[in-house]
């Protein structure tokens, strides 16, 4: 699989920011759904995805958070509105980071939220500058995560925490499975970790290693069906503007492709052994 790199992400956002908004919706990322049963509609189910990792960060007013690979800025902008965080975004792309300050600029003055254009491999931030980070489905785009995970905690205050989700190989893909992730990653200028991988690359970064669940069962197949649904009632041209090579419905019964959550802290320095 090739490395994405950060300015052809930029690029591939800035061009498909229309098209993924009428297939993704307003917070353009996977949904979360508790139960098979759950008559959450997809933009409820990824705003409960939203809240999920917020829950983790354990934020409050007093607390400043940094959303690395925004969007258009609807997560970071829930944050700062219900937990009254001062929230800053990030993204390389230069077209979501205009829309998401232009979403933060329509809501009331309580709501303390500001992106800028930036790459995660090399954060304009001071040392432990935040108190906690997202990284909302951003990390499959990074070129090396081991690097961003230091960024990271260098700007992390000790004690912070990271709420992050990343795809993942849950168990080895048969040959016609692996086809079709490798062209859906390669679409997306993805990659795909191991499910131990992320233990060793906290460890190695300075972090706290403190919860790692599978939550494919609560995002992935909804997510895909919903996805399909919305891709055949789209625009020809539309269609022609998105130009992907996989199928949505390609991916729904494909169980070895996982999603996974994750937190860490950075410890504190009476922590550190």
């Amino acid at each position: 699989m090739t490395t994405p790199l950060p300015d052809e992400v930029g690029m591939l956002y800035d061009a498909l920011i229309d098209s993924a908004s009428v297939t993704m919706g307003k917070n353009l990322h996977f949904g979360y759904w508790e139960s098979p049963d759950s008559d959450l509609s997809f933009d409820e189910a990824t705003d409960l995805l939203t809240d999920l990792l917020t829950e983790r960060l354990r934020v409050g007013p007093d607390s400043r958070l940094l959303d690395v690979g925004c969007g258009v800025g609807t997560p970071g902008v829930r944050i700062a509105r219900l937990s009254g965080a001062e929230v800053t975004g990030i993204s390389v792309s230069k077209e979501q980071v205009e829309r998401a300050n232009a979403l933060a600029r329509s809501q009331s003055s309580a709501c303390r939220a500001e992106f800028q254009q930036a790459n995660a491999m090399e954060l304009p931030f001071p040392d432990a500058s935040f108190d906690a980070v997202l990284a909302l489905e951003s990390m499959i785009h990074m070129p090396d995560r081991g690097q961003v995970l230091r960024e990271i905690h260098r700007v992390l205050r000790p004690g912070g925490r990271l709420a992050l989700t990343d795809f993942h190989e849950r168990t080895p893909l048969p040959p016609a499975h692996r086809a079709v992730v490798d062209v859906m990653l390669k679409d997306l200028m993805s990659t795909m970790v191991q499910v131990d991988d992320y233990p060793r690359l906290l460890r190695t970064a300075g972090f706290q290693f403190t919860e790692m669940r599978d939550i494919s069962e609560e995002t992935l197949r909804r997510t895909f069906l919903t996805l399909t649904e919305r891709a055949a009632e789209m625009p020809t041209e539309v269609l022609d503007k998105l130009d992907w090579k996989s199928d949505p419905k390609d991916m729904i019964d494909i169980t070895g492709f996982g999603y996974l959550l994750v937190v860490a802290e950075r410890p504190r320095a009476d922590d550190r052994s």
